[in-house]
C-alpha cells in the first residue's frame, strides 16, 4: 500500500497539475530548510528546492512508488545538493543575521539581546552544518532534521548503515568542536557521549561564556 503522498504523485505522473500543486505545498517548507542548511545560504538554498520541484515534475512520467515518496523526494533533494556542492567553482558564501532572521522563530516576549542571541546562535550552528564535508552533512540533516531512519539514510546514499552511523558520529562531534564557544560545561560534557540535541540543548542563553 502506497502512502497519500506517493498515491498523489501518481497523479501528477498521470498529468493532474492540482495534485503537484499540492505535494508542492506539503513539501516547500522542509525542502527548502534542507537546502539551505546543506549550501549555507538562504537565497541559494531556495533557489536549489525550486530546482528539486522542478526535477520532480519533469521526470513524472517515469515515477513509479516504489518506496516512501519521502525517501524518494530527499533522494532527489540530497543528490542535487551534493552535485551543488562538488561543483568546482562552488564556494560557499557567509550568512547574514538578516537572513537567519527570515526563519521561523518565536519572538513572543523575547528582548532585543535575546533575539540577537538566538541569531549568533543560529549562524554559528548553521555555518558550522555548511563545514562538515558533504556526505557528513546530508546524514546529519536527514537524520536530525528529517528524522528518517538509518536504513533508509543508507539506501539513499548507497552504502551501510555501520558507515551511516559512522559519519554521523564524526558529524556530531565536529559540530561540538565548531560550537563549543555556545556550550555550557554540561554540553562539552555531553559532546563527549556525541549526543546532538542534547549538546545544542544545553547551549547557555548568554553563549556560553
Amino acid at each position: 500500500m502506497i502512502d497519500d503522498d506517493a498515491a498523489l504523485m501518481c497523479r501528477v505522473r498521470d498529468g493532474d497539475v492540482a495534485a503537484f500543486n499540492e505535494l508542492f505545498a506539503r513539501w516547500r517548507s522542509p525542502i527548502v530548510r534542507f537546502t539551505v542548511r546543506f549550501v549555507g545560504h538562504q537565497a541559494r538554498g531556495e533557489e536549489l528546492a525550486q530546482d528539486i520541484f522542478l526535477k520532480i515534475y519533469r521526470a513524472r512520467a517515469r515515477y513509479e512508488p516504489r518506496e516512501a515518496f519521502k525517501a524518494y523526494l530527499f533522494r532527489v533533494a540530497t543528490n542535487h545538493c551534493l552535485n551543488e556542492v562538488r561543483r568546482a567553482e562552488y564556494r560557499r558564501r557567509p550568512i547574514s543575521v538578516d537572513e537567519l532572521l527570515r526563519e521561523p522563530m518565536d519572538t513572543h516576549g523575547a528582548s532585543p539581546d535575546a533575539l540577537i542571541e538566538a541569531a549568533r546562535m543560529q549562524r554559528a550552528v548553521r555555518e558550522a552544518v555548511a563545514s562538515l564535508p558533504e556526505t557528513q552533512r546530508a546524514v546529519l540533516l536527514l537524520q536530525k532534521e528529517q528524522g528518517m531512519p538509518l536504513k533508509d539514510i543508507a539506501d539513499l546514499l548507497e552504502t551501510t548503515v555501520s558507515a551511516v552511523k559512522s559519519l554521523l558520529t564524526r558529524a556530531r562531534r565536529a559540530l561540538m568542536v565548531e560550537l563549543a564557544p555556545f556550550m555550557t560545561p554540561h554540553a562539552a560534557e555531553i559532546s563527549a557521549r556525541g549526543d546532538l540535541n542534547a549538546g545544542l540543548g544545553a547551549v547557555a542563553p548568554d553563549g556560553g561564556r
